[in-house]
């Protein structure tokens, strides 16, 4: 009896759905936000062996991470003053981060900073443009038009609840 996995773009959550038989064509409803199309996820499985630990992936990094590194630190300490009931502090912010490291953003998260330096509600952006910002990565390094920086946006939650199919 199958254990199915399905996503919910909407919540960013991955789901377990258990199955009395096999399944390939149902797909269920999201738990939690009702949303009728989930999209069936590939299950993670273990690999047995030993993984390299001294590779980080750090060195093929096309920034400097010291430098990375120092204007992290510096917009940490900024952001621990910003008020959070201001939108335009907090783009003022992402502004300084991708002028200090180089960084460019994709076009959708370039609108939604014109929009919050404008003063409109982070919320409110969200809802309209959440579905464009979710498909781009936010970052893109310059001289590379439209290919990722390899910032990846959080990983999907996960609920360990198991749903009947």
């Amino acid at each position: 009896m199958p254990i199915y996995e399905f996503y919910c773009r909407q919540c960013h959550t991955i789901y377990n759905f258990f199955s009395r038989t096999v399944n390939t064509t149902k797909t269920p409803h999201c738990p939690r936000c009702k949303t009728p199309r989930l999209s069936r996820q590939m299950s993670a499985f273990a690999i047995t062996g030993r993984a390299r630990q001294d590779d980080d992936g750090l060195d093929d990094l096309p920034f400097d991470e010291t430098k990375m590194e120092k204007a992290m630190a510096m917009l940490a300490a900024e952001a621990e003053n910003i008020n959070e009931d201001d939108p335009r502090q907090g783009a003022n912010l992402m502004r300084k981060l991708t002028d200090m490291t180089g960084l460019q953003m994709g076009p959708a998260m370039e609108e939604a900073l014109a929009r919050m330096e404008a003063g409109e509600d982070p919320e409110q952006i969200e809802a309209e443009m959440g579905d464009l910002l979710e498909g781009e990565d936010p970052f893109i390094l310059p001289g590379q038009k439209g290919r990722p920086a390899g910032f990846r946006r959080r990983p999907p939650r996960r609920d360990e609840t198991l749903y009947d199919l």
